[in-house]
């Protein structure tokens, strides 16, 4: 009986689900090509530009806001306060429709939540 060829494994395409990954980002099989912490950041302009006016805050924002800035205890990073308050964020986006705040959102509860 015949040993197999190793050149012949070489022509084969390699099953690798980290390369995939990164053409196309899973959380399921690895975070690489998945920026969360950048995408985390760029959401928490959005929720700024309508906490941070005055007619839209409450005492809810304001906490939120003293968390984000390290007022209130430690600061938190902004992917734990979306991990942590989403549906609060999602509301917020929705009352003031912001359409790409909240595809934003979905992207970073789909990728990274």
């Amino acid at each position: 009986m015949n040993a197999p060829d190793p050149r012949d494994q070489l022509a084969r395409p390699l099953n690798n689900p980290f390369a995939e990954a990164l053409d196309k980002p899973d959380r399921y099989v690895s975070f690489c090509g998945i920026d969360c912490d950048g995408n985390a950041r760029i959401l928490m302009q959005h929720i700024r530009r309508h906490i941070d006016d005055p007619t839209k805050g409450n005492a809810f924002w304001d906490k939120f806001r003293d968390k984000l800035e390290g007022r209130s205890s430690e600061r938190c990073d902004e992917l734990f306060l979306v991990h942590s308050y989403i549906n609060m964020i999602r509301e917020l986006f929705e009352t003031y429709e912001d359409d790409d705040a909240l595809a934003l959102l979905q992207k970073i509860e789909e990728e990274c939540c």
